[in-house]
C-alpha cells in the first residue's frame, strides 16, 4: 500500500485553521524560498513563513493530530514529523514535476502527506499528481483530509484554474525507511489488530504481535 488516504481533521477544525493563517497576511511569501535549485524553477505558490507565531502554533495542532491517529502511526511508523508549512496555490500557479530532497535540515523525508484545509468545491484544477511508472495518480481531497505517499516519487501540483488551493505539506522521517518493507509491517499490523477485534486475545494472535515487534527490531533504524 503506497498510498494513505485519510481523514485527519474535520471541517469545523480545518476551517478553523485556514481562518487563522489567512489572517496573517504579512507572513506569506514565495514558496521558491525552501525550493532546491532544480525545484525552485518549477515552484509558484506562496507559504506562510515557518517562523511566524500562526505557523508555529498551527503547526503544532497539526503536528499533534498526526501523531495521535493510530491508522497513521501503523502506516508510517513515525519517528519524527518535520518540515511542516502551509502553502497556497492562487489562479495560474502550480507546482511542477519534481522529487523532495531525500535529507532536508529538518530530518529525513521517508514520507511526505498533503493535508487539505479548504473545500475542493473553491477551486479548480490544483490536484496533487503522483507519478508513477504505469500511472498518474491524482488527489484533490475534502477538507480536512490528508494523503500520504512515498518521498520517493516524482509529483507535482497542477495549475489552478480559477480560485485557491490552501494546504498543509510536511514530511514524515520513519522509523522503517524502506517502503516495502512498512507495507509489509501495516499489513501484519492491521491484519492482527482485526483478529484481535474480531475474536479477542489468543496464544497464536500472541505470537503474530510477538512476530511484528521483533520484525520492527530487525527492519527499523
Amino acid at each position: 500500500m503506497d498510498f494513505l488516504v485519510h481523514k485527519l481533521i474535520g471541517k469545523a477544525e480545518a476551517a478553523k485553521c485556514l481562518e487563522s493563517i489567512e489572517s496573517d497576511q504579512m507572513s506569506w511569501e514565495s514558496g521558491k524560498r525552501t525550493a532546491g535549485t532544480h525545484a525552485a524553477e518549477l515552484k509558484d505558490n506562496l507559504q506562510l513563513n515557518r517562523n511566524s507565531k500562526i505557523a508555529i502554533e498551527n503547526v503544532e495542532i497539526i503536528r499533534k493530530a498526526i501523531t495521535s491517529d493510530q491508522l497513521i502511526k501503523s502506516f508510517s511508523l513515525p519517528r519524527k514529523i518535520h518540515g511542516v508549512m502551509f502553502t497556497k496555490t492562487s489562479e495560474n500557479q502550480g507546482y511542477g514535476i519534481h522529487i523532495d530532497n531525500p535529507y532536508m535540515s529538518s530530518g529525513r523525508s521517508d514520507l511526505s502527506f498533503t493535508l487539505f484545509l479548504n473545500d475542493p468545491e473553491e477551486y479548480e484544477g490544483g490536484e496533487l499528481s503522483i507519478h508513477t511508472l504505469q500511472e498518474v495518480k491524482k488527489f484533490k481531497l475534502a477538507q480536512g483530509h490528508l494523503v500520504i505517499y512515498p518521498s520517493t516519487s516524482l509529483h507535482s501540483v497542477e495549475q489552478v484554474k480559477s480560485g485557491q488551493r490552501v494546504v498543509c505539506v510536511g514530511w514524515i522521517q520513519s522509523y522503517v525507511s524502506n517502503n516495502d518493507d512498512r507495507t509489509l509491517l501495516f499489513g501484519l499490523d492491521a491484519g492482527a489488530k482485526g483478529l484481535l477485534a474480531k475474536h479477542g486475545r489468543s496464544a497464536e494472535l500472541d505470537l503474530v504481535f510477538q512476530s511484528y515487534s521483533n520484525l520492527l527490531r530487525r527492519l527499523g533504524d
